[in-house]
């Protein structure tokens, strides 16, 4: 495992042998995560669905799940994974993805926080999307059943679940009743 004489990269993090556990590079140093819930993974492929409907729609770009990689820092290395990302076309061209992490980030990045997720890990976790050029993050908050949407240049939005969410700068014409994520 990395100590901080030995801080990986994301190259070398990926080339990993998988230990069944899933990870994450935090500064150069591999961190466990426990496994979701049924109920994490059934908000995130709702919101897959609803998500990749429109795009079927507006083919706009693409989205990846399942905790995809993104690179989100440099030296040390830092490498989330997002519950659901979208990429446009513009910053990812149409074609199968190249192997290995992507040199860019993604445009909107959707975070589902559960029950025993604690906000300030969830802040913390947005911060750095922004900070690495994500345009919005959206964390659906399980518990409440809300969606809060965060920006690099403005303050967060939290929307009820009556609300219609719509991100018109990354996904232009996308409008979504904010309690269908949790249906």
């Amino acid at each position: 495992m990395a100590t901080a004489d030995t801080l990986l990269t994301a190259e070398e993090f990926l080339l990993l042998a998988d230990n069944g556990q899933p990870m994450e590079l935090v500064k150069g140093v591999p961190v466990s995560m426990n496994l979701p819930t049924p109920r994490h993974g059934e908000i995130c492929g709702q919101t897959y669905y609803l998500t990749r409907h429109f795009l079927d729609e507006n083919p706009l770009g693409r989205l990846v799940t399942n905790d995809s990689g993104i690179l989100t820092e440099h030296d040390p290395d830092t490498v989330r994974g997002a519950d659901i990302a979208y990429y446009s076309y513009n910053r990812v061209p149409r074609g199968p993805l190249p192997q290995g992490y992507l040199h860019v980030v993604p445009e909107l990045v959707f975070e589902v926080r559960s029950q025993t997720d604690r906000w300030s890990a969830i802040q913390a976790k947005v911060g750095e999307y922004l900070a690495a050029g994500v345009t919005v993050v959206c964390v659906l908050d399980e518990p409440t059943g809300e969606a809060h949407v965060f920006h690099a240049d403005h303050p967060p939005r939290r929307y009820s679940s009556d609300e219609e969410l719509t991100f018109p700068d990354v996904l232009p014409g996308f409008r979504v009743q904010v309690r269908r994520f949790f249906e």
